[in-house]
């Protein structure tokens, strides 16, 4: 690759940071630092109602103890900022112009309600190419009326275009070429006039684009969404510099089925966030910090959880661990959670 590497972890400050999404800035990092690139923390609070105040001074305690060094974010700065989404409202603006300007995107009043009775009517209802002409929107409204109803400060959402029957590539250096045919995607909302802020689809492909990051590393819970991204970096006209995608996989329960949740630490007596959680006017959930474990220790054992080094190596430092992290060597199925282990 020409590009220098830039990677980025992108938190939510709904919560405290689960020891899956530290997994996850982890395996960024050391994907960095191993190719000479940057790290990128990126804060996404474009959802206003789920934000919960303390969250993201907690993401940054949790990192720094662990060793995760940030090159660029909120408090480091750089000259990609702002690094925090809702501060990034006009950049948002200018892009969802830019898709309405260009047909890509268009505006859609449809309330709760009809929405509701239009699921009541379809089985299966999406809103997608086969539904959106009998829709409340700015396809099928005359442009006078779409014009009235915005100056009159109706609600309003925009959504994305997408045009069926086209099989979408997906190229994920860890799992290969996925395709997915468009026709089973519906038309996400971008962008919502309520409260004046992009959905995670938009705003995660102008962000990525504006920061030149080279690689998107996530949760292999975010690949269903991958096709509409590429499709968002299509319509931008971006593709030549879109990212590569990895899809990690799900951190799962010691036991039984399913991803590892904080009620199997209850239950179990293990933490699965990296320190003390202390929710205003909750309990007090345990972290790993607190409980006497060496932030060396823990990282190690994250590192393990779904990556091998390639030989029988079981104890490095996080150097080393650079030194030898290859995302071949990389799981595609889940990494069941061995608490045992890493006491």
């Amino acid at each position: 690759m020409d590009r220098k590497v830039r990677v980025r972890f992108a938190p939510s400050p709904t919560g405290p940071l689960h020891i899956g999404g530290v997994r996850t800035a982890l395996y960024n990092y050391l994907f960095a630092r191993q190719h000479g690139g940057d790290m990128i923390l990126r804060i996404e609070d474009t959802d206003s109602t789920r934000f919960v105040p303390g969250a993201e001074d907690y993401i940054n305690e949790a990192l720094a103890w662990l060793g995760i060094g940030i090159d660029e974010g909120v408090r480091e700065g750089g000259k990609y900022g702002p690094y925090k989404q809702s501060e990034r409202r006009d950049i948002y603006r200018e892009h969802v112009k830019m898709l309405l300007d260009n047909d890509k995107a268009y505006i859609a009043f449809d309330t709760p309600a009809e929405l509701e009775a239009k699921r009541a009517e379809i089985p299966n209802f999406q809103y997608d190419a086969s539904t959106r002409m009998s829709m409340r929107n700015s396809l099928t409204l005359p442009k006078e009326e779409v014009d009235r109803l915005i100056a009159d400060g109706e609600k309003y959402v925009v959504r994305f275009k997408v045009e069926p029957g086209r099989d979408v590539e997906v190229n994920d250096l860890l799992r290969g070429k996925v395709t997915i045919n468009s026709s089973i995607l519906d038309d996400k909302v971008l962008y919502k006039s309520a409260d004046d802020l992009p959905t995670y689809h938009l705003a995660n492909i102008v962000d990525d684009h504006l920061m030149e990051i080279t690689h998107v590393i996530r949760g292999e819970e975010w690949l269903p969404s991958a096709p509409l991204h590429v499709l968002l970096y299509e319509a931008f006209g971006w593709s030549d510099t879109a990212p590569s995608f990895v899809h990690l996989p799900l951190l799962l329960k010691p036991d039984g089925k399913g991803k590892l949740s904080k009620r199997d630490g209850d239950r179990l007596g293990f933490p699965v966030f990296p320190l003390e959680w202390h929710p205003e006017g909750g309990e007090v959930s345990s972290g790993y910090r607190e409980s006497g474990y060496l932030p060396e220790a823990v990282v190690n054992f994250l590192a393990l959880l779904g990556w091998n080094p390639g030989d029988d190596s079981e104890i490095m430092s996080m150097d080393q661990l650079i030194e030898k992290f290859d995302l071949a060597h990389c799981s595609r199925s889940g990494a069941r959670f061995d608490y045992e282990k890493g006491r």
